[in-house]
């Protein structure tokens, strides 16, 4: 059994508030949620990082970004804008070992984020 905590929510060993969920993602609020609107995307396959994505699995990120697209046309926020936030390594702010984006918006965003 993995240890991941995503791949538990994947497999329904953890709750999550799901807003969308297909053959090869899932999206659900974070628990902590940085913006108004702030969702986690996720593939259903278990990769630790953007690190490993290649020729082979790299469609991933093609369905991912569609559904966010999705997603934040449902939220309303297609139209003054959102924020789309890939960590990447203990330096990047990565947290999770697994592939994941945060979509954030419903208020003004500032940059630099942190």
């Amino acid at each position: 059994m993995s240890e991941c905590i995503f791949c538990k929510i994947i497999n329904g060993e953890i709750p999550s508030d799901k807003v969308y969920e297909d053959e090869k993602v899932i999206a659900f609020n974070d628990i902590n949620p940085q913006a108004p609107v702030h969702i986690l995307v996720i593939p259903k396959e278990h990769i630790s990082s953007i690190k490993e994505i290649d020729e082979n699995n790299g469609d991933i990120i093609k369905h991912i970004h569609l559904v966010i697209n999705r997603i934040a046309k449902e939220k309303g926020l297609d139209e003054k804008g959102f924020r789309i936030v890939n960590n990447c390594g203990e330096e990047g702010g990565q947290t999770v070992g697994h592939l994941h984006y945060h979509l954030l918006g419903g208020r003004q965003l500032q940059w630099p984020p942190g």
